[in-house]
This record gives structure tokens, C-alpha cells and sequence, in this order.
């Protein structure tokens, strides 16, 4: 299954554009990342790319679950084991997302309850995509405690 992150804003050249790169070259799965430009108008007149068949979408939401890593990784084995060709990760620009948008992704995560800057989440959601990878591959990085 493709991991692809497609998020609001240019990460640039930076320690947070360093952090992704790095956790996501370790990742085994194909991997991708879309930039889109920070504002797109009203909050959720946005456009984002149009999801391909077979796709499952994720949100990095306030409103969202508090997944552990195993959570996640059992999340991603499964749509990845019923077929789905790529997992979307949408991280949005400052306003977040509305209800549609919402109601029309199939996860909505966060980490924890503190509002991260877009650059920071992104670093995180690399890494935990290659911790879930990892812990899915029975590599023994991750450990329960």
C-alpha cells in the first residue's frame, strides 16, 4: 500500500524537512508527499487532490482519535490486507478542516491533545508511519510498556 502524506503549507528547507525526509527513507513502503499551498480560500473550499479508487483518507484533526503506534499499525495492516492501494494522510492549514470533510475521511487522528505547528505534525506523522511499518514488518524498534 502507498503512504501518501499530502499537506497545507511548504515545508522547506529545514530541521522539521530533515526529520521527514529521514523517517520517511526508512520507511519500506512506497511513500509520497504532496505540498499544497497554505490557504485555499474559505475553510474547507480548499481543494485537495482527488482520492484514487481504492484510497483510504486519514485527517490529522483535533477532533480525532488518540491512536498508540500499535493502534495505528493495526489500522494500516488491515486496509492494507482488504486491498486499499494508498493510505492519504491530510494534514490541513490553519483553520483545520470542517464537518464535510470530516465526515467524509475514514480516520481522523491527532496527537494528543496540544495544537502542533503543521511542519511538527508532519515530522511526527513520519515517524509513527515508520514506527507502524516497523511494528507491521516485526522489526524490533517498537516496544510496548
Amino acid at each position: 500500500m502507498h503512504l501518501h502524506i499530502i499537506a497545507r503549507g511548504k515545508i522547506g528547507r529545514s530541521a522539521e524537512a530533515e526529520l521527514v525526509d529521514r523517517y520517511l527513507k526508512r520507511v519500506s513502503w512506497p511513500t509520497k508527499i504532496t505540498e499544497l499551498p497554505e490557504s485555499g480560500g474559505p475553510k474547507g473550499s480548499g481543494k485537495w487532490p482527488d482520492a484514487a479508487a481504492g484510497s483510504v483518507t486519514v485527517l490529522l484533526d483535533e477532533k480525532g482519535q488518540n491512536l498508540t503506534s500499535m493502534e495505528l499499525a493495526q489500522k494500516l495492516e488491515q486496509w492494507r490486507d482488504y486491498g486499499a492501494r494508498e493510505c492519504r494522510f491530510l494534514i490541513g492549514g490553519a483553520d483545520g478542516f470542517d464537518d464535510r470533510q470530516r465526515g467524509e475521511a475514514d480516520l481522523l487522528i491527532a496527537f494528543g491533545k496540544a495544537t502542533w505547528p503543521h511542519l511538527m505534525a508532519r515530522a511526527m506523522l513520519a515517524e509513527q508511519l515508520w514506527r507502524a511499518t516497523s511494528i507491521i514488518a516485526g522489526h524490533p524498534y517498537h516496544r510496548e510498556g
